[in-house]
């Protein structure tokens, strides 16, 4: 059995202002149809023996998470829930102990949930191979055979004189042993390294020993959890009393905080695969890319006849090798050249595109004036639906409030503002202190300051209404909830 691991916590905003602290690059569909993290699971289809997932994420994005599995058919087996982030290491290790609990010793296939391959098969061809020698105990890691000398990956340098490849059951190593460079299916790793400066890098280039650190893993969950014993105790004791304490509801395992917190962090790769004699290379030739930048998308995205990517409403004249990203408005650029231009409800980016990677510089600025643009959009998804600010002055504030089939929101109450509802779309179903009443399209009514109340969707298709908040405070924490069901 394989079990995937996705990893979908941190709060990156290296691709803002689409991405934001709450809402990170792996729940946007960036490179298709489809999410970041939904395409990680698609691409396994095909896998044999492939079992459910188990996905660990940041407390704040569950309800995205569990949502967008949803949306693709996939049921993780568990959403294991970070109360912060303590890097890949603990991660993996509290799947690994929770998937040892049912009972098996399974193959965990750890995979980061921000990553575009361009070539699925080849991963899924790469998983199969390395099966086998996971299952003797190697601990797997995919390299991605370099197309240049990038100075912004780390390396994994085979050991070429050490090649590994699983013949009919039997694990044998090296030339004296049958089997050469022609046959193997990895490496013994010699080295991990840093990510390089230019020369280095093209000196890696040209030995043809070095791989790109993809930062995806294979291997047995309980080979993973003994050499974290030998070589990070510490980590996998408050990884075990993490998940020990840990409570349980609905779709999620929430870690436990105080546990979690004293657990040491570090990267699976510092932790284990740096120290462990057991580490070995997969090479892999799959359109890998990690997403790291603007520029990282314009690489991987389908340029027009002037090299433009565009997306969304943009119009373009004498300009050429852009990245072009309309979310809300039209885009027209003219005599733009290598300059990324991304906008949003509520911010736009404008940057060359070599010099990208300074948007942490302006995320830096955002979240030093305390400015919620670093944190979230316009529109805030919750577990019933999403609203999105559209109007907000002084005294009164206008949002659009969608909210899903058969969902509701908690029933609640405010200190300090009153609210009016128009429904546009859909039928709401509407409790208001004692009473409870249906609104059809067209049709509105009133929460006084003070009053309970809840709005349920009881219909087939989403309900779409416009809220007028009017008070004298208007903040998302002036509420007081009596039920709710998603246990907030």
């Amino acid at each position: 059995m394989i079990i995937p691991v996705i990893l979908s916590g941190g709060a990156g905003t290296r691709l803002w202002p689409l991405s934001r602290e709450l809402y990170p690059k792996q729940l946007l569909p960036l490179a298709g149809e489809h999410t970041m993290l939904q395409e990680t699971a698609l691409r396994l289809e095909g896998l044999s023996a492939l079992g459910a997932p188990l996905v660990v994420c940041n407390e704040a994005h569950r309800f995205m998470v569990a949502e967008q599995m949803r949306q693709i058919g996939r049921t993780p087996a568990a959403i294991l829930l970070e109360p912060l982030g303590r890097n890949t290491a603990p991660a993996v290790a509290v799947a690994a102990l929770q998937a040892l609990d049912d009972g098996e010793d399974p193959l965990l296939l750890v995979l980061p949930a921000d990553h575009v391959i361009a070539q699925p098969e080849a991963l899924r061809a790469a998983i199969e191979s390395g099966a086998p020698l996971a299952r003797e105990g190697r601990l797997m890691t995919f390299g991605i055979v370099p197309t240049a000398p990038e100075t912004g990956y780390g390396y994994i340098r085979a050991d070429r004189a050490c090649p590994l490849s699983f013949v009919t059951g039997h694990l044998l190593k090296g030339k004296d042993q049958g089997t050469g460079m022609e046959d193997a299916t990895a490496f013994a790793v010699a080295q991990f390294v840093e990510k390089p400066d230019l020369a280095t890098a093209r000196a890696y280039l040209d030995s043809g020993e070095y791989f790109w650190n993809s930062g995806m893993f294979l291997f047995k969950a309980s080979r993973y959890l003994e050499e974290l014993e030998r070589l990070a105790p510490e980590m996998l004791r408050w990884c075990r009393a993490a998940l020990e304490r840990a409570a349980r509801d609905l779709d999620f395992i929430r870690l436990d905080a105080e546990a979690f917190a004293a657990c040491p962090g570090n990267s699976i790769d510092y932790a284990v695969m740096e120290k462990t004699d057991a580490a070995a290379v997969i090479p892999l030739a799959a359109g890998w890319n990690d997403v790291g930048s603007w520029s990282a998308l314009w690489e991987i995205g389908a340029r027009d006849a002037d090299g433009n990517v565009r997306r969304g409403d943009v119009l373009t004249s004498g300009t050429r090798n852009c990245y072009l990203h309309a979310e809300r408005r039209l885009i027209a650029a003219v005599g733009l050249e290598d300059h990324i231009v991304v906008e949003t409800a509520d911010a736009v980016l404008v940057a060359h595109r070599d010099r990208v990677q300074e948007v942490k510089d302006i995320v830096a600025q955002l979240k030093a004036q305390g400015r919620e643009e670093a944190l979230l959009h316009r529109r805030v998804n919750r577990p019933w639906g999403s609203y999105e600010g559209l109007v907000q002055d002084g005294r009164f504030q206008v949002k659009r409030i969608s909210v899903n089939p058969g969902a509701s929101l908690s029933r609640q109450l405010h200190h300090h503002r009153a609210e009016h509802w128009v429904v546009v779309r859909g039928t709401a179903r509407v409790t208001r202190g004692e009473e409870t009443f249906i609104l059809a399209e067209n049709e509105s009514t009133f929460i006084p300051l003070g009053t309970e109340h809840r709005l349920e969707n009881p219909g087939k298709i989403p309900l779409e209404m416009i809220e007028v908040q009017s008070g004298s405070y208007l903040g998302e924490d002036d509420i007081v909830r009596f039920e709710d069901q998603y246990g907030r």
